[in-house]
């Protein structure tokens, strides 16, 4: 069935759907010999080719999709690339054999926490898109006196830079002296929102941490810079929450699914120690 150009090949894992819309802006793309434009219909049997390279999409479509829990380590950028060499957070990744690491959202230098990975274009666009009201939960450390009044303002909305925010909820989790923790949980992802909110009172994040994103929290088993796959059963109702259904014939039988975790943790900590070698 024909769907438009950036949701197929968005499903398919080649990119999310931002940024496969810039590629056909640019002429990057090309359908059955031709330039590619915004919102083209096009199925799995066209001839997609993307700087020069053909497009398996076909393969793609039917391929077992796959979901990364991402613990984010504090200094750590949400970036593929970064000019000033700092780390990021794909380079504790696994190695595809196609395709690529899709990141759900994004949190800054100084937060840490869950992050979601997928190979599954359509699974990340729903999982970011303002539509869904996705909650996000946060562990945010406060220094300064939060007052009932400042508790109420951010529940009833804060006109910020980029428009009225707002937490949906907020939880007192103790702390002693001047810290404070609260749990907070809000449904987009705008540009340092929860930090922001805080600041908007007059008060300080020392410390902020996602715990939650949509159904799937960080577990305490998870240690930060390290990774762990989605069962298909957590998938499942993943996908549930976008309206989407897993397509589970392609998954790997139970000995396929734990040679290739193995091979993926050779995988990490050989590219772990040729990294410390790098450094020295």
């Amino acid at each position: 069935m024909a769907e438009r150009i950036q949701k197929i090949l968005s499903r398919a894992g080649y990119g999310s759907r931002r940024e496969i819309e810039r590629w056909v802006a640019a002429g990057d793309i090309l359908v059955n010999g031709v330039v590619a434009t915004t919102g083209q219909a096009i199925d799995e049997n066209d001839k997609v080719v993307l700087r020069g390279q053909v497009l398996k999409l076909a393969s793609k479509l039917q391929a077992r999709p796959q979901v990364l829990l991402y613990h984010k380590k504090a200094g750590e950028i949400c970036s593929r690339h970064d000019p000033e060499n700092r780390p990021t957070v794909f380079d504790n990744l696994p190695q595809l054999n196609s395709g690529r690491w899709i990141q759900v959202g994004r949190l800054d230098i100084n937060t840490d926490g869950l992050l979601l990975f997928t190979t599954d274009g359509e699974l990340a666009n729903r999982l970011m898109h303002p539509s869904y009201e996705i909650e996000r939960e946060y562990a945010a450390r406060i220094l300064g006196n939060v007052t009932d009044e400042i508790l109420q303002n951010l529940q009833h909305g804060v006109m910020l830079e980029d428009g009225m925010a707002k937490f949906t909820r907020i939880r007192f989790e103790g702390g002693e002296g001047a810290n404070k923790w609260y749990h907070v949980v809000l449904n987009e992802g705008r540009n340092r929102e929860v930090r922001r909110l805080w600041e908007s009172q007059g008060l300080v994040v020392s410390r902020l941490r996602r715990i939650r994103y949509a159904n799937v929290e960080l577990k305490r088993s998870l240690r930060a810079g390290n990774y762990e796959e989605m069962e298909i059963r957590a998938m499942r109702k993943l996908y549930e929450t976008v309206n989407m259904e897993l397509e589970e014939e392609n998954f790997l039988s139970k000995q396929e699914y734990a040679n290739r975790r193995e091979r993926n943790k050779k995988f990490k900590y050989g590219h772990k120690a040729l990294k410390r070698g790098k450094r020295r």
